[in-house]
Protein backbone atom coordinates (compact mmCIF):
# COMPACT_ATOMS: atom_id res chain seq x y z
CA UNK A 1 0.00 0.00 0.00
CA UNK A 2 1.02 3.48 -1.04
CA UNK A 3 2.07 6.03 1.90
CA UNK A 4 -0.53 8.23 0.56
CA UNK A 5 -3.25 5.76 0.20
CA UNK A 6 -6.80 6.44 0.97
CA UNK A 7 -8.01 4.78 3.54
CA UNK A 8 -11.90 5.34 3.17
CA UNK A 9 -14.22 3.90 6.42
CA UNK A 10 -16.85 0.78 5.26
CA UNK A 11 -19.77 1.71 3.60
CA UNK A 12 -21.88 0.24 5.97
CA UNK A 13 -24.04 2.13 8.05
CA UNK A 14 -22.03 3.37 11.52
CA UNK A 15 -23.10 2.46 14.60
CA UNK A 16 -22.93 4.48 17.75
CA UNK A 17 -19.49 4.01 19.72
CA UNK A 18 -19.89 2.61 22.72
CA UNK A 19 -18.19 4.25 25.83
CA UNK A 20 -15.82 1.45 26.19
CA UNK A 21 -14.20 1.71 23.21
CA UNK A 22 -14.01 5.40 23.35
CA UNK A 23 -12.49 5.66 26.79
CA UNK A 24 -9.88 3.13 26.09
CA UNK A 25 -9.02 4.82 22.69
CA UNK A 26 -9.03 8.63 24.04
CA UNK A 27 -7.12 7.99 26.75
CA UNK A 28 -4.51 5.87 24.55
CA UNK A 29 -3.98 8.25 22.00
CA UNK A 30 -1.51 11.00 22.58
CA UNK A 31 -1.93 11.09 26.57
CA UNK A 32 0.85 10.80 28.76
CA UNK A 33 0.20 8.00 31.80
CA UNK A 34 -2.57 5.44 30.82
CA UNK A 35 -1.05 1.99 30.97
CA UNK A 36 -4.31 -0.43 30.90
CA UNK A 37 -4.81 -2.84 28.51
CA UNK A 38 -8.54 -3.01 27.15
CA UNK A 39 -8.12 -5.94 24.93
CA UNK A 40 -10.50 -8.38 26.47
CA UNK A 41 -14.11 -9.08 26.79
CA UNK A 42 -16.33 -8.29 30.18
CA UNK A 43 -15.99 -11.82 31.26
CA UNK A 44 -11.74 -11.29 30.66
CA UNK A 45 -11.47 -13.44 27.78
CA UNK A 46 -8.94 -12.00 24.91
CA UNK A 47 -10.77 -9.75 21.87
CA UNK A 48 -11.70 -11.97 19.33
CA UNK A 49 -9.49 -10.91 15.69
CA UNK A 50 -11.81 -8.56 13.34
CA UNK A 51 -10.19 -9.81 10.41
CA UNK A 52 -13.61 -8.05 8.20
CA UNK A 53 -12.86 -5.02 10.12
CA UNK A 54 -9.00 -4.83 8.77
CA UNK A 55 -9.93 -5.94 5.67
CA UNK A 56 -12.92 -3.01 5.53
CA UNK A 57 -9.89 -0.61 5.99
CA UNK A 58 -7.42 -2.15 3.45
CA UNK A 59 -5.44 -4.11 6.19
CA UNK A 60 -6.44 -7.31 5.42
CA UNK A 61 -4.08 -10.51 6.27
CA UNK A 62 -1.48 -7.80 8.05
CA UNK A 63 0.48 -8.30 11.08
CA UNK A 64 0.82 -5.36 13.56
CA UNK A 65 4.08 -4.82 11.79
CA UNK A 66 2.39 -4.29 8.71
CA UNK A 67 -0.29 -2.14 9.96
CA UNK A 68 2.12 0.11 11.89
CA UNK A 69 3.72 1.05 8.78
CA UNK A 70 1.14 1.40 6.84
CA UNK A 71 -0.89 3.89 9.16
CA UNK A 72 2.17 5.70 10.16
CA UNK A 73 2.89 6.88 6.88
CA UNK A 74 -1.06 7.79 5.53
CA UNK A 75 -1.07 11.49 4.71
CA UNK A 76 -3.39 13.29 7.37
CA UNK A 77 -5.59 14.31 4.65
CA UNK A 78 -6.10 10.76 3.68
CA UNK A 79 -6.70 9.32 6.84
CA UNK A 80 -9.66 7.50 8.17
CA UNK A 81 -12.16 9.70 10.31
CA UNK A 82 -13.50 6.20 11.80
CA UNK A 83 -10.69 4.03 12.50
CA UNK A 84 -8.43 4.16 15.82
CA UNK A 85 -5.49 2.72 16.23
CA UNK A 86 -2.98 2.34 19.42
CA UNK A 87 0.57 1.64 19.27
CA UNK A 88 1.50 -1.01 23.01
CA UNK A 89 5.18 -2.14 23.75
CA UNK A 90 3.28 -5.63 23.49
CA UNK A 91 0.02 -5.46 21.24
CA UNK A 92 -1.54 -2.90 18.72
CA UNK A 93 -5.40 -2.01 19.28
CA UNK A 94 -7.58 -1.59 16.71
CA UNK A 95 -11.04 -0.37 16.98
CA UNK A 96 -13.75 1.64 15.04
CA UNK A 97 -16.80 3.53 14.96
CA UNK A 98 -19.05 0.52 14.91
CA UNK A 99 -17.69 -0.57 17.62
CA UNK A 100 -15.35 -3.47 16.35
CA UNK A 101 -11.75 -3.97 18.07
CA UNK A 102 -9.21 -6.56 17.88
CA UNK A 103 -5.32 -6.71 19.40
CA UNK A 104 -2.68 -7.64 17.27
CA UNK A 105 0.69 -9.05 18.65
CA UNK A 106 3.72 -7.41 18.62
CA UNK A 107 6.90 -8.48 16.74
CA UNK A 108 9.27 -10.31 19.67
CA UNK A 109 12.20 -8.91 18.23
CA UNK A 110 11.26 -5.44 17.76
CA UNK A 111 9.85 -2.49 19.74
CA UNK A 112 8.26 0.56 17.72
CA UNK A 113 8.66 3.61 19.04
CA UNK A 114 7.50 6.74 16.74
CA UNK A 115 9.01 9.81 17.94
CA UNK A 116 8.12 13.86 17.03
CA UNK A 117 10.85 16.08 17.43
CA UNK A 118 9.48 19.87 17.69
CA UNK A 119 10.25 23.44 18.18
CA UNK A 120 7.90 26.00 19.04
CA UNK A 121 4.65 23.36 20.02
CA UNK A 122 4.51 19.44 20.88
CA UNK A 123 1.75 17.79 22.95
CA UNK A 124 1.48 14.66 25.56
CA UNK A 125 1.54 11.62 24.30
CA UNK A 126 2.41 8.17 25.64
CA UNK A 127 1.26 5.72 23.68
CA UNK A 128 1.19 6.20 19.95
CA UNK A 129 -1.92 6.72 17.97
CA UNK A 130 -1.61 5.93 14.46
CA UNK A 131 -4.50 7.80 13.19
CA UNK A 132 -4.73 10.70 15.84
CA UNK A 133 -1.40 11.74 16.99
CA UNK A 134 0.38 14.77 15.02
CA UNK A 135 3.80 16.64 15.05
CA UNK A 136 5.20 19.86 14.16
CA UNK A 137 7.76 19.19 11.08
CA UNK A 138 6.04 17.16 8.75
CA UNK A 139 7.34 16.31 6.00
CA UNK A 140 11.03 16.99 6.95
CA UNK A 141 14.45 15.46 6.50
CA UNK A 142 16.35 14.88 10.00
CA UNK A 143 19.27 13.26 10.88
CA UNK A 144 18.39 10.53 13.30
CA UNK A 145 21.18 8.93 15.55
CA UNK A 146 20.29 6.04 18.20
CA UNK A 147 23.05 4.11 20.60
CA UNK A 148 22.76 1.79 22.88
CA UNK A 149 23.73 2.74 26.08
CA UNK A 150 24.75 -0.46 27.38
CA UNK A 151 27.22 -1.22 24.04
CA UNK A 152 28.00 2.09 22.62
CA UNK A 153 26.47 0.54 19.62
CA UNK A 154 25.55 3.09 16.89
CA UNK A 155 22.12 1.26 16.14
CA UNK A 156 20.75 3.86 13.49
CA UNK A 157 22.56 6.78 12.07
CA UNK A 158 20.83 8.24 8.77
CA UNK A 159 18.63 11.14 7.62
CA UNK A 160 14.75 9.99 7.73
CA UNK A 161 12.40 11.95 6.30
CA UNK A 162 9.22 12.76 9.00
CA UNK A 163 5.82 11.78 8.27
CA UNK A 164 2.85 13.55 7.14
CA UNK A 165 1.90 13.90 11.00
CA UNK A 166 5.62 15.18 12.45
CA UNK A 167 6.48 11.71 13.02
CA UNK A 168 9.52 9.66 12.90
CA UNK A 169 8.66 6.02 13.18
CA UNK A 170 11.62 3.59 14.92
CA UNK A 171 11.55 -0.30 14.87
CA UNK A 172 14.51 -1.06 17.95
CA UNK A 173 15.35 -3.96 19.18
CA UNK A 174 13.71 -5.31 22.79
CA UNK A 175 15.17 -5.35 25.93
CA UNK A 176 17.61 -2.43 25.62
CA UNK A 177 18.19 1.31 26.78
CA UNK A 178 18.96 3.81 24.09
CA UNK A 179 19.96 7.39 23.72
CA UNK A 180 18.30 9.30 20.19
CA UNK A 181 19.47 12.52 18.85
CA UNK A 182 17.31 14.24 15.93
CA UNK A 183 18.95 17.09 14.50
CA UNK A 184 17.16 19.35 11.97
CA UNK A 185 17.93 22.77 10.31
CA UNK A 186 20.80 23.38 12.78
CA UNK A 187 19.01 22.52 16.07
CA UNK A 188 19.43 18.95 17.92
CA UNK A 189 17.72 17.36 20.90
CA UNK A 190 18.62 13.96 22.95
CA UNK A 191 16.67 12.25 24.99
CA UNK A 192 16.78 8.30 26.52
CA UNK A 193 14.81 5.63 25.26
CA UNK A 194 13.92 1.98 27.06
CA UNK A 195 12.62 -1.00 24.93
CA UNK A 196 12.29 -3.52 28.37
CA UNK A 197 8.91 -3.60 29.34
CA UNK A 198 5.29 -3.32 28.45
CA UNK A 199 5.14 -0.06 30.22
CA UNK A 200 7.47 1.87 28.01
CA UNK A 201 6.73 4.97 26.26
CA UNK A 202 6.04 4.43 21.56
CA UNK A 203 5.33 7.89 21.68
CA UNK A 204 7.97 10.79 22.04
CA UNK A 205 6.70 14.52 22.19
CA UNK A 206 9.69 15.94 24.13
CA UNK A 207 12.45 16.12 22.09
CA UNK A 208 12.46 19.95 21.67
CA UNK A 209 15.42 21.28 18.89
CA UNK A 210 17.61 23.72 20.33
Amino acid sequence: MSPHTTLHAPARGVAVVTLAVVAALVMAACTAGDQGTPNATADGGPVAPQTDMLADYGLAGFDARQVIDTLDAVAVADRSGTLMASVRPNELLVSDDQGRETSLAMPDDVFYVSVAPYVEQTHDCYFHSLTTCKGEIRNADVRVVVTDKATGETLIDETRTTFDNGFVGLWLPRNIDATITITYDGRSATTDLSTRTDEDATCVTTMRLT
